[in-house]
């Protein structure tokens, strides 16, 4: 990637740190990471507007990370009056080239292989759904997206080049009237060039605390989807309206972000080590699950 021929010739000033290029003429700034990762950050034109960040990587932790520097960097200080806090905040659209390739472990998100095992088994397979039915939780993204997982095969079967193939998670009329409505809203997928494409949406996405796992386990249903098809799996997009730090975790993205820009490798191959950690995990979570039934 020529950088100087992205910005005309015209380069300002380059960050030695960070490595991004700040050009005043365009109102923008060029993330160069140490891997070829492309970010791009849109400043405010005017005293109304949001701060947009687009970053492109090969893989999940590579967009993943480059998105963390970006709303250290450029995110802006708002108050977050719901929660009684304050928040640094952008708006985030990260795609990853080759979601499922490695490495696709990060070693910066809170939890380790039993929670993102979980997380991954309440996303896909609604482990944790009967607490819905239960009346403790108000919802769960399983039991809003799985009644509609057959559509999403049957129409790109039906037309594997369609534009209809979405899963909608947002219910307006529960969420707009509960103090927590589903920061997730849709998921749409499209088969081009005989790859299965992911794009997602969320209205509200916590960058250090959430946003990896949510990554990690709607490719893994992007996987399922390619392989029920018999196609390959495409490029994920996730776009976060507000790709938000709140205040009590602004050490800890500090601390992320300065492990990744100290050259540090802070990643794992999910293929061997971290995908059998997983696997033997599976039935302590199956107990505790039996447990929170009270079977």
């Amino acid at each position: 990637m020529n950088i100087k021929n992205i910005l005309g010739g015209k380069i300002h000033m380059k960050c030695e740190n960070t490595g991004c290029i700040y050009n005043k003429e365009y109102s923008c700034v060029f993330a160069v990471a140490p891997t070829p990762t492309l970010c791009y950050t849109q400043m405010k034109e005017g005293e109304g507007a949001m701060v947009e960040a687009f970053v492109r990587g090969r893989t999940l932790p590579e967009a993943y990370h480059a998105a963390l520097c970006e709303l250290y960097h450029n995110g802006e200080l708002s108050p977050c009056p719901d929660y009684n806090t304050s928040q640094k905040e952008l708006s985030m659209t990260f795609t990853i080239d080759e979601p499922v390739s490695e490495p696709l472990i990060s070693r910066l998100f809170i939890g380790g292989p039993r929670e993102l095992e979980q997380y991954r088994q309440e996303m896909l397979d609604g482990i944790l759904d009967f607490e819905v039915e239960k009346g403790n939780w108000e919802y769960t993204y399983h039991s809003r997206m799985a009644e509609q997982f057959d559509f999403i095969c049957t129409e790109l079967k039906r037309n594997p080049d369609s534009r209809r193939a979405v899963i909608d998670i947002r219910d307006w009329r529960t969420d707009s009237k509960k103090d927590s409505p589903a920061c997730l809203q849709h998921i749409q997928y499209f088969i081009r060039e005989g790859a299965l494409h992911c794009k997602v949406l969320f209205r509200s996405n916590d960058a250090p605390e959430a946003a990896y796992m949510n990554a990690f386990a709607l490719i893994m249903l992007q996987k399922r989807f390619a392989d029920e098809l018999s196609v390959k799996t495409g490029s994920y997009t996730h776009r976060a309206n507000s790709f938000h730090v709140y205040e009590k975790d602004f050490a800890l993205l500090e601390g992320y972000v300065t492990r990744i820009e100290s050259g540090e490798d802070c990643t794992f191959d999910y293929d061997g080590d971290w995908e059998e950690m997983m696997e033997e995990f599976k039935p302590e979570i199956a107990q505790a699950v039996k447990k929170l039934k009270g079977e």
